[in-house]
């Protein structure tokens, strides 16, 4: 699986150690930034990593800042992407199974490098169920094509 990761100043060294993690699983990770403790606009990081998942050049994405909230704000911007927070395991399987989430935006901070690696894990085993859930996938999908069509009469 191609993964792109990306983090804020304040998940770089999770960033890091994650990057590790999916390798050792096998899949190609593309690193997004950031590569310092320096301030960045983590809507900057997101973009990137979205733009590659919405362009189909990546199967997923991993973003990472201190709470994780404000990369998934960010990342649910671009068309066909669905980003969310995930604490535990039970939201990182559900996300999968219900959700076909494709961006996994974590904390860098609020939880332990321990959990971060039962999160990804799970969510990258979870395969989306489908069926009812698909239906469910494609009306969040068509809200998009109604926000673009707002947008030409505008």
């Amino acid at each position: 699986m191609r993964i792109a990761i990306g983090s804020d100043h304040r998940g770089v060294a999770a960033k890091i150690r994650l990057m590790g993690l999916l390798e050792r699983m096998g899949n190609e990770v593309i690193d997004c930034g950031c590569d310092s403790d320096e301030a960045v606009d983590y809507p900057d990081i997101a973009a990137d990593v979205a733009r590659r998942v919405s362009h189909g050049t990546v199967d997923r994405g991993i973003l990472l800042c201190c709470t994780g909230v404000g990369m998934a704000i960010a990342a649910n911007k671009l068309p066909g992407v669905r980003a969310a927070t995930c604490h535990d395991e039970v939201t990182a399987e559900m996300s999968r199974r219900h959700n076909d989430l494709n961006v996994l935006c974590l904390s860098a901070e609020m939880i332990g490098p321990e959990v971060q690696d039962k999160l990804i894990r799970t969510w990258l085993e979870t395969p989306f169920e489908g069926g009812r859930h698909a239906r469910r996938v494609a009306k969040i999908a068509a809200l998009e094509c109604e926000c673009e069509d707002a947008d030409k009469t505008s």
